[in-house]
C-alpha cells in the first residue's frame, strides 16, 4: 500500500507563532511514523492539552509555540509529517521525500501505533534515514509506542518496542495520547532537553575552536643552556 506522493510544499502556517518577545532558544522537533499512528494528535496535545481523536491526512504542518523548560522559554517548532508507507518494502521509496524535514530538525520522535505492526516495522528504516542525514549518535532519537490504551487490540508487545530501541540505541516510551497527556508532555519535554544540551555543548565547541591558542611559555632551562653557551664562546 502506498501513500499519495508528497509533492506539495513540506512546511506549511504554524498554527501559533510566540509571542512578541527577546527571541527565545530555539528547538526543531520532527514526529515520524505511519499513517494513523497518532502524530497530529500528539502533537496537540502537547500544545494544547487538548485530545482530538480524528485528522484529516495531512502534508506536512508545521507548528511553533513557545513553552517553558525548566524555567527558560523556548521556541519550540514541531514539524508533523505525512504518513510513511504502511509496508516496510516501499519504505525507502518515500523517505526521500522526508529529507528536507529531516535535515532541518534537531530532534526526533519515531512514532508507530500497538495496533498496528506495519507502523512498528516501519520505525526502523526511517531510524536509518535519520542517522544517514545526521550521523552524529548524539542527536536524540526517541521511539514512541502510541495507543498504549488499546491493550485489546495491541499487536505489538511492549517488549518487541523496548528490542527495537536497544538494537537503534534509543530511548523507547510507550503512551497513550488519549489517556494521559502527562505522558505526552513528558516525551516532548525530554526531547527537548536533549536537543537543548546538544545546542549548548555545540556553542562551547565553537566557542573553544574560535580562541586563538595562546603562545608557549619560553624554556627557562633552555635559555639559560644558550646563554650560558654565549658567555663561554665570548671568553675563549
Amino acid at each position: 500500500m502506498r501513500l499519495p506522493s508528497m509533492s506539495q510544499p513540506f512546511l506549511l502556517a504554524p498554527i501559533a507563532e510566540c509571542p512578541p518577545g527577546p527571541p527565545p532558544a530555539q528547538v526543531r522537533l520532527a514526529v515520524l511514523g505511519a499513517r494513523g499512528v497518532g502524530k497530529s494528535a500528539m502533537i496537540v496535545r502537547f500544545l494544547t492539552k487538548r485530545f482530538i481523536g480524528d485528522y484529516e491526512p495531512n502534508t506536512g504542518s508545521l507548528y511553533s509555540r513557545r513553552v517553558c523548560l525548566e524555567g527558560d522559554h523556548v521556541a519550540v517548532q514541531i514539524q508533523d509529517t505525512p504518513g510513511c508507507i504502511q509496508v516496510p518494502e516501499d519504505c525507502v521509496q518515500v523517505l526521500d521525500s522526508l529529507s528536507r524535514c529531516v535535515k532541518w530538525a534537531e530532534g526526533f520522535l519515531l512514532v508507530y501505533s500497538i495496533t498496528d505492526y506495519s507502523s512498528y516495522q516501519s520505525v526502523r528504516p526511517l531510524y536509518q534515514h535519520v542517522r544517514k542525514v545526521h550521523p552524529d549518535a548524539r542527536t536524540p532519537v526517541i521511539i514512541v509506542g502510541n495507543k498504549a490504551d488499546l491493550v485489546h487490540a495491541r499487536q505489538v508487545q511492549t517488549k518487541e518496542g523496548l528490542q527495537l530501541a536497544h538494537e537503534l540505541g534509543s530511548l523507547f516510551l510507550e503512551i497513550s495520547t488519549s489517556d494521559d497527556s502527562q505522558g505526552v508532555c513528558d516525551v516532548f519535554q525530554y526531547l527537548c532537553k536533549e536537543v537543548s544540551k546538544l545546542q549548548h555543548a555545540g556553542s562551547v565547541d565553537r566557542r573553544r575552536s574560535s580562541i586563538i591558542p595562546r603562545p608557549k611559555s619560553p624554556n627557562m632551562q633552555d635559555l639559560k643552556r644558550r646563554f650560558k653557551q654565549a658567555l663561554s664562546s665570548k671568553v675563549k
